[in-house]
């Protein structure tokens, strides 16, 4: 028989204290994860007393159903993922706050290099295909999320080419990283996604893009810092978190770190492709495809004036246009500040003040 001595007991509560000290941190492989990544990289959890243990995930669904069962104490995630967390769709309702706006824009609409041999270029020619292929074809189209910018983005620019997103197109969900491969598959005729997935299906020339989310919505929230409700209220950690990463975002901003970060992304443990394809959404010079590269002011925003905020703006505008009516009748004015945590933000911003600036 065993025997369970007194050392090693107590070595078993350090143990288990020391894991639950661990803020478990999850990303999905995109761009915009660039603050998680800096914060590991740079030293700013450290910095911040925090350790942190980033968990890579293959989409927002995975993400989701981690937080809602207690896998994952905070995420980067889809501005709307709070909300749908909170009225629990998709998955139990969990309790969900966002502590702080990741990054602006970013995302993409990319169309395969098969329609444009069939003569699609523009959304104009888009709308004719699908008018006189009603009967025998329906395309496939890709999103991240039903609850995300992704589906609304895709959605508003389908309608404003006259083309019903409902009984027109079929939309599907596919985590980010394999929007290219399904296109090269033929799977999907084209997707929205963030960056820099629509530069990989690009660069294989299996699609171009038709538009970019910085031109069709100029400023819109994306990712959000999304807080697990039980870790938002574990003292002072959801704070040092939000300040490390919102610091993040200040480095991320600034070109001077730009060939660092490039280089930190491009890892295997991170986004594991080359430097080449994650460059143009922080480098803004776009290779949209078809031979035609285009300089996008704001392509993806890190850090400006007010846009780490997460305000009742923000959370307001996430609702009148991710949501449906049904949807967005179960959010009251009130649920917006107890969702969108701008105090947890400002407590972050004025520690930050009183900190010396970081050196790199």
């Amino acid at each position: 028989m065993a025997v369970i001595t007194t050392d090693y007991v107590n070595s078993t509560r350090q143990d288990r204290s020391s894991r639950a000290d661990v803020v478990r941190l999850g990303f999905v492989p995109l761009t915009d994860c660039a603050p998680l990544v800096v914060a590991r990289e740079f030293g700013l959890f450290a910095r911040h007393g925090l350790t942190v243990s980033l968990s890579r995930e293959l989409g927002w669904a995975t993400v989701r159903n981690k937080l809602a069962h207690g896998e994952l104490d905070a995420a980067h995630a889809p501005c709307g993922l709070p909300f749908a967390l909170r009225l629990g769709l998709g998955c139990p309702a969990t309790d969900c706050v966002a502590s702080l706006v990741i990054n602006l824009n970013g995302n993409g609409i990319t169309l395969s290099a098969g329609l444009a041999h069939d003569g699609v270029h523009d959304l104009t020619t888009l709308s004719e295909f699908i008018r006189l292929h009603r009967r025998t074809r329906r395309l496939v189209f890709g999103v991240v999320s039903l609850h995300s910018t992704h589906a609304w983005l895709l959605r508003s620019w389908l309608v404003s080419g006259g083309i019903n997103p409902e009984e027109d197109v079929h939309l599907v969900v596919v985590p980010p990283p394999q929007m290219a491969s399904h296109m090269a598959a033929g799977n999907l005729d084209g997707f929205c996604v963030g960056e820099p997935w629509n530069s990989v299906a690009i660069s294989r020339r299996v699609g171009w893009c038709a538009a970019l989310s910085s031109k069709l919505s100029p400023g819109h929230p994306e990712k959000v810092l999304a807080l697990r409700g039980s870790f938002a209220e574990s003292g002072d950690r959801p704070m040092r978190l939000t300040a490390a990463l919102l610091e993040a975002c200040m480095l991320c901003a600034d070109p001077a770190h730009r060939e660092r970060i490039l280089q930190l992304l491009s890892r295997r443990e991170y986004l594991g492709i080359p430097v080449s394809l994650i460059a143009p959404a922080l480098t803004e010079r776009f290779p949209r495809g078809n031979r035609r590269v285009e300089q996008v002011p704001d392509l993806l925003v890190f850090h400006r004036d007010k846009s780490n905020d997460p305000s009742a703006e923000k959370a307001g505008w996430i609702i009148r246009n991710i949501f449906e009516a049904s949807i967005r009748n179960r959010i009251t004015p009130l649920e917006l500040g107890r969702v969108f945590r701008s105090d947890i933000f400002f407590s972050a911003q004025e520690s930050l003040l009183s900190r010396p600036c970081h050196e790199t």
